[in-house]
C-alpha cells in the first residue's frame, strides 16, 4: 500500500504517473539476463495460474513470479464462486439454456441498472466481453480437467455479481482437503466436497502448473517491466527483487501481468474515486495479498493506457461494501471462513472481528460522532425482479431507491479533508450480552486502535480520538448528544432521524464500546487497456508488443469475481505462447 507521507502535490502535477511509477528500465546487455523463459507471468492468482498452465501446454517455457510467500492471491481467500456460462457442460447437463450470444447480450445490456441508477454493464468494452463470452465454455472445461471439483453439478445464481441474469451460471469450488489460508486447517473430511472456497481453485491449479513444468518463483516482487528501444520496442522482461537481490528475467515471447488490481494502493485508487483515502484500509484479500497496482504502474511506465474507468467510479456492484465484521481492520463481509488464530497469517490480521446479528444492538456514527443512516438497512439488493433482456422496463421494475449506505457513510459528514473518515459501531455492555460477544483479543483489535471502550461516553470519545485514521478528534459532546437522542427514540418507539424500525435498546449501561465499522474495498473494476487477446495497449490504441494483462489489473470489463480472471488468464496465456519472435 502506498505510504501516507507521499507528496500529494507531486501526484497532482503533470508528471503524476512518474510520481506513482518506477522508472522504466532499459534491457540488459545481451547475455546478462539472470533467468529466462518464453513467457513470464507476474502473479499467481486466478489469472496467473491459468495463464501459466495454458502457455506451458501450448509449448512455451514459463516462469511464474509471485511476490508473496505462497500462491493464490486474492482468489485463495475468496468464496470459490466461478460464474461461467455461455452453455458450459454443467449447464447443458442440467438442461439450462445459455449460449455465448446470450451471455454477451447480458454483459452488454444497457437496460440493467441498480436501484440507485448506476448501470452494471453499460460501460463494458464490447470486444472484450465478446472474447470473454466465447471462451467461457473452454474455461469451464479447463478448470475441471485441471482438478477443480465443484460442490454441486448444477449451476445456480449464488455469487453471480454482474454476471448476467438470463441463466444460472455460478459453480462453487469445493475446498477438498487443502488447509484454508484463513484458518490454517482443512475442514472435516465429511464436508470437504460440500463447502466452497477459493482454496479449492488455486491449489489444484498450482498442482497442475507444477506438473506441467512451470517454474514458480515465490517471494519475487516485480519492480519494473523492461521494454526495448527507449520504451518504443518490445517488452522483453521484468526486473524483480528477492531477499535483497535484484534480478532481471527475460521473456522471449511475452510478459503477462496478473497482479490483482489496485484497491490497496491509496493514491492509485483515488484516480477513480477521490473519497478513498487512507481510512479505507480493510481491503479484501489483505493482509495475505496486496492489491498494490504494481502491474498497472509498471505497465504505465512503459506507455500503457488505462481503460474503463467508469466501471470503477460507478457506485454499483461490491467494489465498496459495508463491513461485515466490526472491531477489526479486515472486515470483508464475504470472508468465509473468517480469519482464525490458527492461521499463520493471523499475526498480521490481529482479530477475527465481531459479527452483528441484530443492528438493534448498535448504532453507527461517523468521524464527528453523528448517526447518518438506518443501521438496519444494508447495501441495495442485486436481485432484479421481472428482468427482460434489453428492455426499458427493467429500471421501472427495479424501482428507484437512491438511499444507499455507502454515499452516506463516505460523505464529508462535518469533518475536514477528503474521504468520509472512520465509521464506528457504538454499543453498551447489555448489547454485548445480547449478541454473546467477547470484547477482548483475539476477537477485537484493541492494540492497533480498531476497538475502544470507556466507562462514559465522553471517555469513549477520547479513546476513539487515538485511532490513527481519525482525522478529527471525536467530539465528546456530539457523541453524547447522539447517544442521548437515540435513547429518546427508543423511549418513543420511533426513529425520527432515519426511520430505523422501532428502536429497541438504549445505549446506557457501561462500559461503552466503539468498534471499527468502516466500509471495505473489494474489486478493481478498471485497469490497463487490453484488446480481445489481452494484449496491453498504449494511449493511441496501439499494442505494446510482448505485454499482456488479465484479471483485476485489466480494464474494460466490470464483472465481479473469478470467472473474468480465469478466462482472461487463459486468453493471455494462449496468446503469449503463440507469439513469433
Amino acid at each position: 500500500m502506498a505510504k501516507k507521507n507521499v507528496d500529494r502535490r507531486a501526484f497532482l502535477k503533470g508528471a503524476a504517473l512518474a510520481a506513482l511509477a518506477p522508472a522504466a528500465q532499459a534491457a540488459p546487455a545481451a547475455g546478462h539476463w539472470d533467468r529466462e523463459a518464453d513467457v513470464v507471468v507476474v502473479g499467481s492468482g486466478a489469472s496467473g495460474l491459468p495463464a501459466s498452465i495454458i502457455a506451458k501446454e501450448n509449448g512455451a517455457s514459463v516462469i511464474l513470479v509471485e511476490a508473496n510467500r505462497d500462491i493464490g492471491g486474492h482468489a485463495a481467500l475468496s468464496s470459490g464462486n466461478i460464474p461461467l456460462g455461455g452453455g458450459t457442460k454443467a449447464q447443458k447437463d442440467a438442461g439450462i439454456v445459455d449460449s455465448p450470444d446470450i451471455l454477451f447480450k447480458d454483459l452488454t445490456d444497457w437496460s440493467v441498472v441498480e436501484p440507485n441508477g448506476a448501470a452494471d454493464y453499460r460501460f463494458n468494452d464490447r470486444d472484450i466481453v465478446r472474447a470473454f463470452a466465447d471462451n467461457n465454455g473452454f474455461a469451464y472445461d479447463f478448470v475441471v480437467s485441471h482438478g477443480v471439483v465443484f460442490t454441486t453439478p448444477v449451476p445456480n445464481f449464488m455469487g453471480m455479481n454482474a454476471a448476467g441474469l438470463s441463466a444460472p451460471r455460478s459453480m462453487h469450488a469445493a475446498v477438498m482437503a487443502w488447509p484454508q489460508i484463513q484458518t490454517g486447517r482443512a475442514v472435516a473430511p465429511a464436508v470437504q466436497k460440500t463447502i466452497p472456497g477459493g482454496i479449492g481453485i488455486v491449489r489444484p491449479l498450482e498442482a497442475a502448473a507444477r506438473k506441467a513444468g512451470v517454474q514458480i518463483l515465490l517471494e519475487h516482487r516485480m519492480t519494473s517491466v523492461i521494454r526495448d528501444h527507449n520504451n518504443t520496442g518490445r517488452v522483453v522482461g521484468i526486473a524483480v527483487e528477492t531477499n535483497g537481490d535484484r534480478l532481471n528475467i527475460h521473456a522471449r515471447k511475452g510478459v503477462i501481468l496478473c497482479t490483482g488490481g489496485h484497491s490497496g494502493n491509496v493514491h492509485f485508487r483515488r484516480i477513480f474515486d477521490p473519497r478513498l483515502t487512507e481510512e479505507y484500509c480493510g481491503v479484501a484479500g489483505e493482509p495475505y495479498t496486496f492489491q498494490d497496482a504494481s502491474g498497472e504502474i509498471a505497465a504505465m511506465a512503459v506507455g500503457a493506457a488505462l481503460w474503463g474507468s467508469a466501471n470503477q467510479s460507478g457506485e454499483f456492484g461490491i467494489a465498496i461494501t459495508r463491513a461485515g465484521y466490526i472491531g477489526c481492520q479486515y472486515g470483508y463481509p464475504s470472508m468465509f471462513p473468517t480469519w482464525q488464530p490458527a492461521s499463520e497469517y493471523f499475526h498480521l490480521v490481529r482479530a477475527t472481528g465481531l459479527k452483528v446479528q441484530d443492528y438493534q444492538n448498535a448504532i453507527h456514527v461517523n468521524q464527528v460522532g453523528l448517526r447518518f443512516y438506518n443501521e438496519m438497512m444494508t447495501r441495495f439488493p442485486g436481485a432484479r425482479a421481472k428482468y427482460e433482456p434489453e428492455s426499458w422496463r427493467n429500471a421501472a421494475h427495479m424501482g428507484w431507491n437512491p438511499d444507499d449506505y455507502l454515499p452516506a457513510a463516505m460523505g464529508l459528514n462535518g469533518g475536514t479533508g477528503n474521504g468520509g473518515g472512520p465509521i464506528w459501531a457504538i454499543f453498551d455492555a447489555e448489547a454485548v450480552k445480547r449478541e454473546n460477544w467477547t470484547v477482548e483479543p483475539p476477537y477485537v483489535d484493541r492494540k492497533a486502535g480498531f476497538f475502544f471502550s470507556g466507562d462514559t461516553i465522553a471517555e469513549l470519545a477520547a479513546n476513539i480520538s487515538k485511532n490513527k485514521y481519525q482525522k478529527n478528534p471525536m467530539p465528546a459532546q456530539a457523541l453524547q448528544n447522539t447517544v442521548a437522542r437515540y435513547n429518546s427514540f427508543v423511549e418513543a418507539g420511533t426513529d425520527a432521524d432515519f426511520d430505523k424500525p422501532s428502536p429497541k435498546y438504549k445505549i446506557q449501561t457501561p462500559p461503552f464500546y466503539a468498534a471499527w465499522a468502516t466500509p471495505v474495498l473489494h474489486d478493481s473494476r478498471a485497469g490497463l487497456r487490453v484488446n480481445p487477446r489481452n494484449q496491453v495497449q498504449d494511449f493511441n490504441g496501439e499494442v505494446i508488443p510482448g505485454l499482456y494483462c488479465a484479471g483485476e489489473s485489466a480494464g474494460g470489463f466490470s464483472e465481479h469475481g473469478i470467472a473474468r480472471c480465469i478466462v482472461g488468464g487463459l486468453i493471455a496465456g494462449r496468446s503469449a505462447a503463440a507469439e513469433e519472435v
